[in-house]
């Protein structure tokens, strides 16, 4: 196929039906990979569940709720844990110029 001599139109009409391709392909290679993940499954003996658990297996234990480890002085029901982003009333305590120590629990 020579695209030198395409228009600009045709090309762009074969670079739609190339990406409706590919998408169409994709779709039955991710359907058959599914199948035959399924048939090794089954054939030996594994629940499919256990497969899609992850690399644990599926026994993987729930993490529970971490204590709060910081108090909000001015609204006592605003707690943190110390983990991930700081919420703004830690942020504007410390920029303040106070010690965090000061909002322990």
């Amino acid at each position: 196929m020579d695209l030198s001599n395409m228009s600009s139109a045709d090309l762009r009409d074969l670079q739609e039906q190339v990406k409706r391709e590919l998408k169409q392909r994709e779709s039955q290679d991710l359907a058959k990979a599914r199948e035959q993940i399924l048939a090794i499954a089954q054939s030996v003996g594994v629940p499919l569940k256990d497969l899609v658990g992850g690399a644990g297996g599926g026994t993987r234990a729930k993490t529970g709720s971490v204590a709060p480890r910081y108090r909000n002085p001015a609204d006592p029901t605003q707690l943190w844990t110390g983990r991930g982003r700081q919420p703004k009333w830690v942020k504007e305590w410390v920029d303040a110029g106070k010690d965090i120590a000061g909002l322990k629990v």
